[in-house]
C-alpha cells in the first residue's frame, strides 16, 4: 500500500487551480465581449461615408461644402532669389477638399456613444461577476476566476470608453476601481 502511494504521481493542485482561474477570467471576459457584439452592433464607417466607386474631388470651396467637406486653403508664397531680386515673388496655391469631414465627425460622435454604452453594460457585468464571486466563496477557484473576471471587465470598459471620457469621470472610475480592488483584498484574502 506504501508502494503504491510511492508511485503515483503527485497532481500540482496549484497549478492546475491557477489555469482554471486564468480560464474563468480570459472565457467570462470573451463571452461578455461577444454577448455585446452579437446584440449591440458597433457603428461602421461605411453606413457614415458612403464609398463611391468612382470620386471626383470637388475643385472649389462651394462645392465641397455643398458636400459636407472641409475646405483646406493652403497658400505656398514662392520666395525671392537673390540672384534675381527683381523678379516679381509668385503665389502657388494648393487647395484640397477632405470629403469626409462632416459624416466622419457624424461617425465618431456615433462610436463615442457606443463605447459610453458597452462602457456601462461591461461595468454592470463586471460588478455582477464581483458579487457573484462572493455567493460563491465555497468554490473557492470559481470565485476568485470571478473576482478577477469582473475586475478585468472593468478594465476594458475603462480602456475602451477612456479617449471620449470626461476628465472627472476618469478620476471617480479610477477611485472606484482603487476602492473595489482594496475592498476584494481584504474581504477575499484575509486570513
Amino acid at each position: 500500500m506504501e508502494q503504491d502511494a510511492i508511485l503515483k504521481p503527485k497532481k500540482p493542485i496549484g497549478v492546475l487551480k491557477w489555469v482554471v482561474i486564468i480560464g474563468i477570467v480570459v472565457v467570462l471576459n470573451l463571452f461578455f465581449n461577444y454577448l455585446i457584439q452579437v446584440f449591440y452592433q458597433q457603428p461602421k464607417f461605411e453606413n457614415y461615408c458612403k464609398a463611391e466607386q468612382i470620386n471626383i474631388a470637388p475643385a472649389t470651396q462651394q462645392e465641397c461644402l455643398a458636400k459636407g467637406g472641409q475646405w483646406n486653403q493652403s497658400i505656398n508664397q514662392k520666395q525671392l532669389t537673390p540672384a534675381a531680386p527683381t523678379a516679381p515673388a509668385t503665389t502657388e496655391v494648393n487647395s484640397y477638399c477632405d470629403v469626409t469631414f462632416t459624416c466622419q465627425k457624424n461617425f465618431q460622435t456615433a462610436n463615442d456613444i457606443y463605447n459610453r454604452n458597452v462602457f456601462i453594460v461591461l461595468v454592470v457585468l463586471g460588478i455582477l461577476s464581483i458579487v457573484l464571486s462572493f455567493a460563491l466563496a465555497s468554490a473557492a477557484v470559481v470565485s476568485l476566476g470571478l473576482s478577477l473576471g469582473g475586475v478585468l471587465s472593468l478594465i476594458i470598459a475603462s480602456i475602451r470608453y477612456w479617449s471620449a471620457m470626461n476628465d472627472y469621470i476618469r478620476v471617480i472610475i479610477l477611485g472606484l476601481a482603487l476602492g473595489v480592488l482594496i475592498w476584494l483584498g481584504i474581504k477575499k484574502f484575509k486570513e
